[in-house]
C-alpha cells in the first residue's frame, strides 16, 4: 500500500496517504500529513492538524496548450503522487494538460477547497479521508457523480450514498513492532490493543499525537472503537502509566523514537500496515524480509479511506468526471501501491511484489463518518487532558 497524517483547520477542521523524492528510509503511506515535512511518504487519506495553515498551494507549470486543448486542474494534498507517464496516458487520450496543485497537508488542502468553494481553485479536489469527509460534504464542495467502474470497489468503501466522492485508495494504521528487538528480548510481541497496559511493554510504545498527526487520530479512534467511548480514556491512562511516549507527527517517531531507526528505543510504534512493505522497496533489494511487522489484532488497526471527487463550480466538469474514471481505472490503480504506499480501492487491481509484506488486519476497526465528525474535537480534547496534562 502507500505510506501516509493530519491538520486542524481553525475554519473548517479540528485538530483519508509524501514527497515525491524517494528516501531511504521506509515513508509511511500517503494517508496525507499534518504539518509533517515532505521528505517521508506518509498516506494519503490524512487529517488535518491542529492549527492548519494557509500555505501558499504549490502547482506544475501552468501548461502551454495547443488549440482545442483543455486544463484540468486538481488540488490535492502534498503526499500526492502518480507516475508522469499514468498523467501523460491521460492527457494524451483526453487531449489535455494536467496541473497538480499542492496545498500543503491534508488538512490545508481541504481548508483551502472550502474557503474557496464559491470560485473553486482546480476542478478535482483529491485527498479527503473518511475522518474528514462529513465535514467536506457538509460544506457542499462536491457536485454528484457516479464514476464509471464503480461497481468494481468494494461497497465498504462508498460512504457516500449521494456519490459525490468516490473512493480511490486505503490503508490501516496500525502498530508496528521490531522483529529482532523482541527476539533478542525474547518477549513475545503484543497481539491486541488491550496487551500494551501490561507491565511487560512498559516504555515500549511511542504513539503520535491526535491533534497533530494523521495516524496518531486514526489510532485514538482504533482505541474509540475497541473500548468504546465510555472507555477508551482509561486505557489511555493505563498507558500513561506504561510510560507510552508521545510523538507530534509520524516522522519523529518513526525515524527517531523507534529501535529499528537507529535513533531511539521503542520497538512499538504507531505506523501503517503498509510500512514493512515500504521497509523492502526502500532497502534497495538488501532486504528479503522486512525488519518489523504488525499488530493486527481485531480492531487494533484504524481502516482510512481517501477519495476523490469533481468540486462544484469546477471550470471543466466533464474532463474532471473523465479524470474520476481514470483513477478508477486498471492503469492508476495499480501504480497507487509504489507511489504511495497504499492499497487501491479497486478489488481487482494487480499489486507489486514487494506488497506481499504489506498486510491487511482481518477486522479493522471503523466508525461512522458521521461519528467522527461529530465527536472529533471532544475525544481529542478528552485525550488531551488524560495523557498530557
Amino acid at each position: 500500500m502507500k505510506a501516509r497524517q493530519i491538520i486542524f483547520a481553525v475554519l473548517v477542521l479540528s485538530l483519508p496517504l509524501a514527497a515525491c523524492a524517494a528516501p531511504t528510509a521506509a515513508p509511511a503511506p500517503t494517508i496525507a500529513p499534518v504539518a509533517t515535512p515532505a521528505t517521508v511518504v506518509a498516506p494519503t487519506a490524512a487529517a488535518p492538524a491542529a492549527t492548519a495553515t494557509r500555505a501558499r498551494p504549490t502547482a506544475t507549470p501552468t501548461p502551454t496548450l495547443a488549440p482545442g486543448e483543455g486544463e484540468l486542474i486538481v488540488l490535492t494534498h502534498s503526499s500526492f503522487a502518480a507516475s508522469e507517464e499514468v498523467i501523460r496516458e491521460f492527457e494524451k487520450a483526453n487531449n489535455a494538460k494536467v496541473r497538480i496543485l499542492k496545498a500543503g497537508d491534508a488538512g490545508a488542502a481541504l481548508n483551502r477547497a472550502i474557503l474557496t468553494k464559491n470560485n473553486p481553485l482546480a476542478d478535482v479536489f483529491f485527498g479527503v479521508d473518511n475522518t474528514f469527509l462529513s465535514r467536506a460534504l457538509k460544506e457542499n464542495i462536491f457536485a454528484a457523480y457516479a464514476a464509471k467502474d464503480a461497481a468494481k470497489i468494494p461497497a465498504e468503501f462508498k460512504l457516500d450514498p449521494q456519490n459525490r466522492v468516490t473512493p480511490i485508495d486505503y490503508g490501516d494504521v496500525c502498530l508496528n513492532y521490531d522483529k529482532k528487538w523482541f527476539g533478542d528480548h525474547k518477549l513475545a510481541p503484543p497481539t491486541r490493543l488491550a496487551d500494551l497496559t501490561n507491565s511487560d511493554y512498559k516504555g515500549l510504545l511511542v504513539v503520535e499525537n491526535p491533534a497533530t498527526s494523521s495516524p496518531g487520530l486514526a489510532f485514538l479512534l482504533a482505541t474509540v472503537a475497541s473500548f468504546g467511548e465510555d472507555k477508551y480514556l482509561d486505557f489511555w491512562k493505563q498507558l500513561r502509566a506504561n510510560n507510552v511516549a508521545i510523538s507530534e507527527g509520524w516522522e519523529d517517531a518513526y525515524y527517531n523514537k523507534s529501535t529499528w531507526g537507529g535513533k531511539g528505543d521503542r520497538p512499538l510504534v504507531v505506523s501503517y500496515a503498509t510500512s514493512p512493505a515500504a521497509e523492502v522497496f526502500f532497502s534497495g533489494g538488501k532486504a528479503k524480509e522486512p525488519p518489523t511487522g504488525n499488530v493486527l489484532g481485531d480492531n487494533a488497526c484504524f481502516r482510512q479511506i481517501e477519495f476523490a471527487g469533481v468540486l462544484s463550480g469546477a471550470k471543466n466538469p466533464q474532463l474532471a468526471q473523465k479524470f474520476i474514471d481514470f483513477m478508477i481505472s486498471p492503469r492508476f490503480q495499480e501504480d497507487v501501491p509504489a507511489q504511495m504506499f497504499v492499497f487501491p480501492a479497486r478489488s481487482d487491481a494487480k499489486l507489486p511484489d514487494f506488497f506481499q509484506f504489506a498486510e491487511r488486519p482481518k477486522k479493522a476497526a471503523t466508525l461512522s463518518v458521521d461519528q467522527i465528525d461529530a465527536n472529533r474535537e471532544k475525544w481529542i480534547n478528552a485525550w488531551t487532558t488524560a495523557v498530557l496534562r
